[in-house]
This record gives structure tokens, C-alpha cells and sequence, in this order.
């Protein structure tokens, strides 16, 4: 039996661009998995109070789980090579707050 993962779809839609002669997309649906609960570590974000804006703790909650998990996905390509132990370190002062 495989390994047990959360299965998510986040869809992002463009709702105003900065340049106005820039064409607004077709909204982007993602289906991907995650070892952690995302729902979870958003409300453990939010209890932190790390930001004054509520929404930037629920965007760098979904960006920081989306990104360590392409990371531990991939642990063996060089690219991440140099960031693994800085994020370690990271990851274990975010928990500690």
C-alpha cells in the first residue's frame, strides 16, 4: 500500500492585471498532493499572528506547504541542494514561534 497523501485542486484566476493591454488568462486548475493537512498549517499560521493581514498568512501557509513539498518530492535534484538545510532551520523556527 502506498504512502497516505491529502489530495487538493486549487483553482487561480486572474481578477485585475496592473497593465491594462496585458489579456487576462484562462483560469489555472491544479490537482496535487500533500503529506500535511493545508488546512490544518493555514490555521496554525493564522495563530501565530506572524502578519498583520490575515490573507498573507493563508498565501505564504499554501505557498510554503506547495513549495517544501516539490522540495521533499525532489530532494535529490541539485537544484535544492543548497536551500534543504536553510529551510530545515527555517521550518524548525516557524514551528518553535
Amino acid at each position: 500500500m502506498g504512502k497516505r497523501t491529502n489530495k487538493y485542486k486549487l483553482t487561480l484566476e486572474e481578477l485585475a492585471l496592473a497593465k491594462e493591454d496585458d489579456i487576462i488568462g484562462e483560469p489555472l486548475v491544479l490537482v496535487f498532493d500533500n503529506h500535511d493537512s493545508i488546512f490544518n498549517i493555514i490555521k496554525a499560521i493564522k495563530s501565530k499572528n506572524i502578519f498583520e493581514d490575515e490573507n498573507q498568512s493563508t498565501e505564504f501557509a499554501i505557498g510554503l506547504k506547495m513549495f517544501t513539498e516539490v522540495i521533499l518530492k525532489n530532494r535529490d535534484n541539485e537544484l535544492f541542494k543548497e536551500l534543504q538545510p536553510a529551510i530545515g532551520e527555517f521550518m524548525k523556527k516557524l514551528k518553535s514561534k
